[in-house]
């Protein structure tokens, strides 16, 4: 039996075990992976503010705490008036039900000659009303579980809190460590990338915030001249959907001011889809182009599929990751690969040419650097 058979049957025994052991850990803090993972993006939408407040003479500690605070303030905001308006315009359909379907009933009789008796309905609707009332206090009573789901979030988010607040504010002395085991020009590179990752996922975000900024108060000021109750909440709402869920966001967003507005009547609705419709192609063609100029602009297809896979992989937190994970992946090919000129060809005649190509983009093959020297300085070939 050769000699090195047995070494290289104990180092793949070794090569076994730890891999059952790494996968083991993995499986075992995967909850923790995850927290640790949400933190880090976080981290990197912060810390473009918090590198602003620092260059103004901020501490790094107090700019990140500064940071976290408005944002969790326009998280409260935000949740809270959704809350109220989802109560309060629940309340209102549940008051105006009886009403609704005596008026469809009425509409039904006359229409098609029946004799449908609104009472019959109505006791129907109380007798389903009175289940979903039993099975909502089945669901409270179990105030234990409700309990405990509640504290699991709870110390979640604070674990993510503080897991964010220390990338963040020590992000100058983590990214010294992480590279002080590495070579020189692995250092550089390191860098490079987590720099992309910085301004393309914080800008990424941020130039996200402004397009809800401006479609909140377009849609506020279109909801409060139509008298549509609970404005705000529904502007908000529009605002925030239709820049955080890629493609369908917007539908989404759109749907509930509509039907909230035909509470009021039809017209109001009738005027609430016609400008959602005009101001997303304004969006599209005008705001967004020049919002996400120098951030980062991904196609809606990319973004809708970066979400359905962050879902297929992580779940609910991979939906929230997923934009900025694509935005940055997005950003690190546009880096690191080289593009070269299209032939023309039939099937490229409907593509939109570029009339001032990159001067990074190559043309197919590198071209030669000139010598800095000028003419004088350059060497000259000696006389035989």
């Amino acid at each position: 039996m050769p000699r090195w058979l047995p070494r290289a049957m104990l180092l793949a025994l070794w090569l076994v075990v730890a891999f059952g052991l790494g996968l083991w850990l993995f499986v075992r803090l995967q909850s923790l992976l995850l927290l640790l993972l949400i933190s880090l993006f976080l981290a990197l939408a912060l810390e473009p503010a918090v590198n602003w407040l620092h260059r103004h003479r901020w501490p790094r500690g107090p700019a990140t705490g500064v940071v976290m605070l408005l944002v969790l303030v326009l998280v409260a905001v935000f949740l809270s008036l959704l809350g109220s308006m989802l109560v309060g315009q629940v309340l209102a359909f549940a008051s105006g039900v009886p009403a609704m379907v005596r008026a469809a009933l009425s509409w039904i009789n006359t229409s098609f000659g029946t004799n449908y008796s609104p009472t019959t309905l109505l006791d129907e609707i109380s007798s389903a009303s009175g289940v979903i009332e039993q099975y909502a206090s089945g669901i409270a009573n179990n105030v234990w579980g409700a309990g405990t789901t509640l504290l699991a979030l709870l110390f979640n988010a604070l674990t993510v809190a503080l897991f964010t607040f220390y990338l963040c504010a020590d992000g100058p002395r983590f990214r010294r460590v992480i590279c002080s085991v590495l070579p020189p020009r692995t250092q550089r590179e390191v860098l490079r990338a987590w720099e992309i990752a910085i301004s393309k996922t914080g800008g990424y975000l941020y130039s996200r915030a402004l397009l809800a900024l401006v479609c909140t108060g377009a849609h506020y000021v279109l909801l409060v001249v139509l008298d549509v109750p609970f404005a705000f909440a529904l502007a908000l709402w529009v605002g925030v959907l239709s820049q955080f869920i890629p493609t369908v966001g917007t539908y989404i967003g759109g749907a509930v001011p509509v039907l909230v507005a035909l509470l009021e009547g039809v017209w109001p609705a009738v005027w609430v889809l016609l400008f959602i419709v005009v101001y997303q192609q304004i969006e599209n063609y005008l705001l967004q182009p020049r919002i996400t100029a120098r951030t980062l602009d991904m196609h809606p297809a990319v973004a809708f599929g970066s979400v359905l896979a962050g879902v297929a992989i992580l779940g609910a937190p991979g939906a929230l990751l997923a934009l900025p994970v694509g935005a940055s992946m997005q950003a690190f090919l546009g880096t690191y690969i080289r593009r070269y000129e299209v032939a023309e060809h039939p099937l490229l005649s409907a593509a939109e040419k570029r009339e001032d190509p990159d001067p990074e983009e190559g043309e197919g093959s590198p071209v030669p650097e000139e010598d800095p020297r000028s003419d004088s300085e350059q060497p000259t070939q000696e006389k035989e």
